[in-house]
Protein backbone atom coordinates (compact mmCIF):
# COMPACT_ATOMS: atom_id res chain seq x y z
CA UNK A 1 0.00 0.00 0.00
CA UNK A 2 2.86 2.00 0.64
CA UNK A 3 3.22 2.01 -3.60
CA UNK A 4 0.37 4.05 -3.57
CA UNK A 5 -0.36 6.28 -0.44
CA UNK A 6 3.49 6.71 0.50
CA UNK A 7 5.80 6.88 -2.34
CA UNK A 8 8.89 7.84 -0.56
CA UNK A 9 8.83 4.98 2.01
CA UNK A 10 7.77 2.47 -0.49
CA UNK A 11 10.86 0.36 -1.18
CA UNK A 12 10.35 -2.64 -4.88
CA UNK A 13 10.58 -5.78 -4.01
CA UNK A 14 14.14 -7.21 -4.81
CA UNK A 15 13.68 -9.34 -8.26
CA UNK A 16 13.73 -12.93 -7.95
CA UNK A 17 16.29 -15.03 -10.36
CA UNK A 18 14.36 -18.36 -11.29
CA UNK A 19 16.43 -21.19 -12.49
CA UNK A 20 15.86 -22.73 -15.70
CA UNK A 21 13.95 -25.36 -13.95
CA UNK A 22 12.14 -23.20 -12.26
CA UNK A 23 11.32 -20.34 -15.46
CA UNK A 24 9.96 -23.23 -17.62
CA UNK A 25 7.92 -24.39 -14.77
CA UNK A 26 6.45 -20.90 -14.58
CA UNK A 27 5.96 -20.39 -18.24
CA UNK A 28 4.08 -23.58 -18.59
CA UNK A 29 1.60 -21.73 -16.16
CA UNK A 30 2.75 -22.84 -12.62
CA UNK A 31 3.65 -20.71 -9.47
CA UNK A 32 6.69 -19.18 -8.99
CA UNK A 33 8.88 -20.59 -5.82
CA UNK A 34 7.44 -18.86 -2.30
CA UNK A 35 10.47 -15.90 -1.73
CA UNK A 36 12.16 -16.71 1.80
CA UNK A 37 10.76 -14.86 4.67
CA UNK A 38 12.84 -11.53 6.02
CA UNK A 39 15.06 -12.53 9.10
CA UNK A 40 14.66 -11.33 12.45
CA UNK A 41 11.96 -8.84 13.86
CA UNK A 42 10.02 -7.03 11.34
CA UNK A 43 13.60 -7.63 8.73
CA UNK A 44 15.81 -5.83 10.95
CA UNK A 45 18.01 -8.74 11.78
CA UNK A 46 17.33 -9.09 15.40
CA UNK A 47 15.56 -12.18 16.20
CA UNK A 48 15.06 -11.97 19.65
CA UNK A 49 14.48 -9.05 22.29
CA UNK A 50 14.74 -9.97 25.24
CA UNK A 51 15.08 -8.02 29.01
CA UNK A 52 17.93 -9.67 30.68
CA UNK A 53 17.01 -7.83 33.86
CA UNK A 54 13.42 -9.06 34.47
CA UNK A 55 15.28 -12.58 35.21
CA UNK A 56 17.68 -10.83 37.54
CA UNK A 57 16.44 -11.36 41.03
CA UNK A 58 18.89 -9.54 42.90
CA UNK A 59 18.30 -6.25 40.71
CA UNK A 60 14.30 -6.41 41.40
CA UNK A 61 14.89 -6.64 45.40
CA UNK A 62 16.83 -3.76 45.03
CA UNK A 63 13.59 -1.83 43.43
CA UNK A 64 11.53 0.47 45.49
CA UNK A 65 8.03 -0.24 45.44
CA UNK A 66 6.17 1.75 43.29
CA UNK A 67 4.52 4.91 44.55
CA UNK A 68 0.64 4.12 45.74
CA UNK A 69 -1.87 5.31 42.79
CA UNK A 70 -3.17 8.72 42.60
CA UNK A 71 -6.81 9.15 44.16
CA UNK A 72 -9.72 9.21 41.66
CA UNK A 73 -13.37 10.21 42.38
CA UNK A 74 -15.18 8.74 45.35
CA UNK A 75 -16.37 5.21 46.23
CA UNK A 76 -18.87 4.09 43.57
CA UNK A 77 -22.45 4.58 43.92
CA UNK A 78 -25.31 3.10 41.96
CA UNK A 79 -27.10 5.84 39.91
CA UNK A 80 -31.42 5.32 40.14
CA UNK A 81 -33.37 7.39 39.18
CA UNK A 82 -31.09 9.86 37.00
CA UNK A 83 -30.73 7.84 34.03
CA UNK A 84 -34.60 6.89 33.03
CA UNK A 85 -34.54 10.18 30.92
CA UNK A 86 -34.25 7.71 27.78
CA UNK A 87 -36.60 4.97 29.32
CA UNK A 88 -39.02 7.70 29.65
CA UNK A 89 -39.17 8.60 26.45
CA UNK A 90 -39.29 4.98 25.14
CA UNK A 91 -42.72 4.74 27.39
CA UNK A 92 -44.21 7.82 26.00
CA UNK A 93 -43.15 6.68 22.34
CA UNK A 94 -45.41 3.24 23.45
CA UNK A 95 -48.10 5.40 24.92
CA UNK A 96 -48.35 7.16 21.90
CA UNK A 97 -48.51 4.13 19.13
CA UNK A 98 -51.39 2.39 21.45
CA UNK A 99 -53.45 5.48 21.46
CA UNK A 100 -52.73 5.96 17.77
CA UNK A 101 -53.67 2.46 17.41
CA UNK A 102 -56.86 2.87 19.25
CA UNK A 103 -57.79 5.73 17.37
CA UNK A 104 -57.51 3.97 14.03
CA UNK A 105 -59.47 0.56 14.97
CA UNK A 106 -62.31 3.01 16.17
CA UNK A 107 -62.11 4.62 12.86
CA UNK A 108 -62.43 1.81 10.42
Amino acid sequence: LNKFYNPKLYKEAPKQELSVQDRIFVNNGGTPPPTEAPGGIAGTGVTVLAQISAHDTVAQADKAAPPPPPETWGAYTVKSEESNGVIAMIDLLIKDLTKEMTEAETEE
